[in-house]
């Protein structure tokens, strides 16, 4: 099995990317900077930061080059009160529990620390106690400093509470209610970016690198308050950021956080809002780098070095060694099994041989079924790798692992077509003659009579998972289908393979308020802008929610404004868990939406004639039965 954490060891040949960023930061003319890198949910952002942060830090807390390196996880303070003031206070602790730093800038250290401190009661005073109690307070009512200890005595330092209560607590306390007193705000704001820049002169470094990672796992509010932290305060001579991030979830964080409701016309309001994100993040990251995904090749290169590293011992080391020189000499053509043979010896060959064989075979229908992402790649391995165990343990003689993977592939790829295969074999004794006739027609090219068989057949993605070897044809698959039974009403692809953007978008749709907002939010985020593989996730956890919930109007009217507005896969998806569901509990409600739905795109008066005539839906959609 292989874990999903962040390393430096570089099994994906990201190292390329890690130093082409690393010659960016190093060119002292361009700082300050900051670097987003960008890429899908599990695409490797991470392992590139975890290389940078490797190759930029000394050792034992020396500085290497002059360069103070922070490693920051916004996920990590994802519960803080103020995760701007934790990134703020996180950054000046590295200079203050420095071992060559500390004395040298102690009493800047201790100024920014004191200066982060207000800024969190000023946040958290305002929104919590002050505005609520200084009411009651200047009416005569509760005193107002008690109220402020209590709500800080567990967060807060000795600072906050001394200035509480000393002779100019109240006096503090009313300015913060005072809204005329945004101007301390921004003075406070401007004697810490005057601060923090004397305190990285006083302590003679060269450069203050920060690296900010999985901030695409945070709230909204959590994303905007990390990447203003790095705008007002920090953004100054000598430093570069460097920021892992899902550019989706930041559009939506900075969409959620400034887009414009006021504009009537809505095709007005979405341009502005465009506009907003767009201008917010090019003003913040200056240097955009999108990570690409891998390539067949590299699919392949890369399980050969996750299965080289679960088997191989010792000779782990030479095999990465090799990998990495092969790379420099040649980074488009596979690091396959040839390239290995001689470092290892003949036990450990015969360990190798059946998973990199299986490897070369199917690495290109990995490649399309898990879009050539790494974490996505590891997690099918280990449920491949779960699944090949319990054949051993349950005894099952003359199973062939190939196979296993390539229905695999299926499953993660179209789960409703696995599931078509594992309703075919059922009722043929484990060997559906349909898969001869599809596999036939797969080599012959013949695309159109796959699509008459079905749609779903006749895609490219299907086409070549067919041509593929091992063949299925005459293959009993019963055995094959026991051990993947626990997966046949959820397939890998659930929801522990659903990106955060698909996730947030299903929340978004589901919560969505009115059928205004709805289809705005169809047309604007999921008509043209989601792929294959993200419309079957969004499917997907669609189907499960509505299969659990029958009787929740919200989620048929998401599938009901998906179909008005044409969107592939979601009539079929639809068709498919309503026959599943009990019709008895479909609000009768929905008649005018399915109707009014029906005007836009016909196709949905097929629905019609799979509800049950006897319920209530049936019966107002179809008055003459």
């Amino acid at each position: 099995m292989w874990s999903d954490n962040e390393t430096s060891e570089d099994l994906l040949g990201f190292k390329v990317h890690a130093d082409l960023l690393i010659d960016v930061v190093n060119d002292d003319t361009i700082l300050p900077i900051t670097i987003g890198v960008f890429g899908d949910w599990g695409s490797g952002k991470s392992s590139i930061l975890k290389i940078i942060n490797d190759e930029l830090s000394g050792t034992d807390g020396d500085l290497k080059d002059e360069t103070l390196v922070l490693y920051f996880n916004g996920w990590l303070f994802e519960g803080y009160d103020d995760a701007k003031a934790a990134l703020l206070e996180s950054i000046v602790k590295s200079f203050s529990e420095h071992k060559t730093l500390g004395n040298k800038v102690k009493d800047y250290t201790t100024k920014l620390l004191k200066s982060v401190n207000w800024m969190r009661v000023m946040s958290f005073g305002f929104k919590k106690i002050v505005l609520p109690a200084a009411a009651a307070h200047f009416t005569g009512g509760l005193s107002l400093v008690p109220l402020a200890l209590q709500a800080f005595e567990k967060k807060e330092t000795k600072d906050i509470t001394e200035s509480l209560t000393g002779k100019e607590g109240e006096k503090i306390l009313k300015g913060f209610v005072n809204p005329q007193k945004k101007e301390d705000q921004y003075t406070l704001v401007r004697h810490f970016r005057e601060d923090f820049k004397k305190m990285i002169d006083k302590s003679e470094i060269k450069k203050l690198v920060v690296i900010i990672d999985d901030l695409d796992r945070c709230t909204p509010e959590r994303i905007i308050e990390n990447l203003e932290a790095i705008k007002l305060f920090l953004n100054v001579e000598k430093t570069a950021f460097i920021i892992g991030a899902d550019p989706r979830i930041v559009r939506h964080a900075i969409e959620y956080r400034y887009k414009t409701d006021s504009i009537e016309n809505a095709e007005d309001a979405d341009t502005q809002n465009r506009r907003i994100v767009s201008d917010y993040l090019e003003k913040l990251i200056q240097i955009p780098y999108i990570l690409p995904k891998l390539s067949d090749n590299e699919v392949e290169t890369y399980m050969t070095l996750l299965f080289c590293k679960k088997e191989l011992d010792k000779s782990f080391q030479k095999v990465l060694a090799a990998f990495y020189e092969h790379r420099k000499t040649n980074r488009y053509g596979v690091f396959g099994f040839g390239d290995i043979q001689g470092l290892i010896d003949a036990d450990e060959q015969k360990k190798l041989g059946q998973s990199v064989s299986l490897i070369a075979s199917l690495s290109s229908v990995i490649t399309e079924g898990l879009n050539g992402n790494p974490r996505q790649i590891k997690r099918f391995l280990n449920t491949f790798t779960l699944r090949n165990r319990l054949v051993k343990v349950a005894n099952i003689v003359d199973f062939k692992i190939d196979i296993l993977a390539k229905l695999m592939v299926l499953e993660y790829a179209n789960p409703e077509l696995f599931r078509k295969v594992y309703e075919w074999q059922s009722m043929q004794n484990g060997e559906p003659e349909q898969l001869e006739e599809l596999e036939k027609l797969a080599e012959a090219s013949k695309k159109e009579e796959l699509k008459a068989i079905s749609a779903d057949w006749g895609t490219d993605k299907i086409i070549r998972w067919l041509k593929v070897e091992p063949k299925l044809a005459k293959v009993d698959l019963r055995d094959y289908y026991w051990i993947s039974r626990d997966q046949l009403t959820g397939s890998i692809s659930g929801s522990s393979l659903v990106p955060t953007h698909i996730r947030s978008l299903f929340k978004k749709l589901v919560e969505h308020g009115s059928g205004t907002i709805l289809a705005k939010i169809v047309s604007s985020e999921v008509l043209n802008k989601l792929n294959e593989i993200e419309m079957e996730h969004l499917t997907r956890l669609l189907e499960k929610e509505l299969s659990k919930m029958p009787e929740n109007a919200s989620i048929h009217k998401v599938y009901i404004e998906l179909m008005s507005q044409n969107i592939g896969g979601s009539l079929n998806s639809y068709s498919r868990i309503i026959r599943q569901i009990d019709h008895a509990k479909i609000p009768f409600s929905l008649r005018s939406e399915f109707q009014l739905a029906a005007t836009k795109n016909t196709a949905i008066t097929s629905i019609y004639k799979i509800f049950k005539s006897d319920s209530q839906i049936a019966k107002a959609l179809n008055p003459k039965k």
